[in-house]
């Protein structure tokens, strides 16, 4: 029954995707960060859905009249010159000149794995560019995750926090840590998406909702998760123009989540501090040396991985087993070298720059006001990732990069005032279920007056 479901839900999608492709957008989006067939036991768990969502994009691609130049910004721009490098610097590392078949298909794996993403994401700002877009972006994105962080943060509370909540199988995130930070930056989305609603049961259900993924987050017992946690919540506190009142909200949160973790909870959060007498702690600084030393002696790193035994062997001075980066700047650092490093880093920079952006440029504009918010909560999201990402393997996850795709979407819509141009539509008439009414386009000088008022 849930196999026949999971695929009847996909198949319609994709149906409808022929003929609104951003429809088709939001099923890959789906199905990469959820991966909802994992969760079935029959014929749906093997069916290649990504290839029907992927298929069905593309093919509405090329008979819709709707799309865009997908270069709408810097953080683009330097997505590609990333990709381009990371092209080069695979095809000159050790894996692809090893003869060893399985480190050959690991590398090439990783590296098809990261190229779809990057061309999805081209195509996905190639067909989003209305409001109504950007906003259903957001919300398959954080549902996708949200409903299974929720899912875990009732299990936390039901058992104490005495076991490890899991992300997605067979995803990027499954790894209990890795989860845990995927759910820290889904939160400030999570309250973009409450702002955006007017009922008040609404938006008590998204505080419920967050409540359990920072649960949830916690429950996982992962210290980078706990460390991205903190400093998403002193941002989100800086920001407020309410800080008492916030500052009461999160130490709420901290009593009612915090005593019912159990003294296994505890002892793991302590060793962020005595991190010397830690194996796991002593293991990543072996493995951050043996990637600043694979970066200095190769100008394009070794390859989608620098984790092999023979490299290791050369320059790990303690002699261990091969260890993975657990961070996302070793990660690129040891595969793509320096020139990989800062080209992964400007994504971000100018990702957090254009969302300051509609910070600024957005809060004066009535109609934009959604912009705004959605830029300020999109550089609290990144700074988590910058934080709990100095501990976790998550350099390639779509996440951060689905985050710039609505920063570069919505920044072009503020640019172009896409509020004069946009006629008023509801749901169904967008999905293509409904035909559309005819309604005049917003007034340009009475849009212009009214966003003069308002600034």
């Amino acid at each position: 029954m849930r196999d026949l479901l999971v695929m009847g839900i996909i198949v319609s999608t994709a149906l409808m995707a022929l003929r609104r492709p951003w429809i088709g957008v939001m099923l890959w989006t789906w199905i990469s960060l959820m991966n909802p067939h994992r969760y079935c036991y029959g014929f749906a768990f093997s069916a290649p859905v990504a290839a029907i969502a992927a298929g069905s994009v593309l093919l509405g691609l090329m008979m819709t009249k709707e799309r865009e130049n997908p270069f709408k910004g810097k953080p683009v721009s330097w997505m590609l010159a990333f990709a381009l490098w990371m092209t080069v610097s695979w095809a000159m590392g050790y894996g692809m000149q090893s003869s060893d078949p399985v480190i050959l298909s690991r590398d090439y794996d990783l590296w098809n794995r990261v190229m779809k993403i990057f061309f999805m994401l081209l195509v996905t700002l190639a067909l989003l560019h209305k409001r109504f877009h950007i906003i259903a972006f957001a919300w398959v994105t954080a549902m996708s995750l949200a409903i299974i962080g929720a899912k875990g943060g009732i299990f936390t509370i039901a058992h104490g926090g005495s076991y490890h909540v899991y992300g997605p199988p067979g995803s990027m995130v499954e790894d209990n840590n890795d989860f845990a930070l995927a759910l820290v930056m889904l939160i400030p989305l999570l309250h973009f998406l409450q702002l955006q609603l007017k009922q008040g049961w609404g938006r008590h259900v998204m505080s419920i909702l967050m409540l359990l993924c920072a649960t949830s987050a916690l429950g996982s017992q992962s210290r980078g998760g706990m460390l991205a946690l903190s400093a998403m919540g002193v941002v989100m506190w800086w920001r407020s123009p309410r800080k008492g009142s916030t500052a009461i909200a999160l130490l709420a949160v901290l009593v009612l989540i915090l005593p019912m973790m159990p003294d296994a909870w505890w002892e793991r959060m302590n060793t962020i501090q005595s991190y010397e007498e830690d194996g796991s702690a002593m293991g990543r600084i072996r493995a951050w040396k043996v990637a600043t030393e694979v970066a200095l002696h190769h100008i394009f790193g070794a390859g989608m991985y620098f984790q092999h035994e023979i490299i290791f062997g050369m320059w790990d001075v303690d002699q261990g087993h091969v260890l993975a980066a657990h961070s996302i700047y070793f990660q690129i650092l040891g595969n793509h070298g320096f020139i990989g490093l800062f080209l992964y880093l400007m994504i971000g920079v100018y990702t957090f720059r254009s969302a300051g952006w509609l910070r600024k440029h957005a809060r004066g504009i009535p109609q934009a006001q959604w912009a705004a918010h959605l830029g300020s909560m999109m550089q609290v999201s990144m700074v988590g990732f910058t934080v709990g990402g100095a501990f976790l393997s998550m350099a390639y996850y779509d996440l951060q990069f689905n985050f710039m795709v609505m920063v570069v979407l919505a920044r072009r819509w503020v640019e172009t005032k896409g509020w004069e141009f946009e006629p008023a539509m509801g749901f169904l008439e967008y999905c293509g279920w409904r035909s559309k009414k005819k309604r005049p386009h917003a007034d340009p000088e009475q849009t212009a007056t009214l966003a003069k008022a308002g600034s």
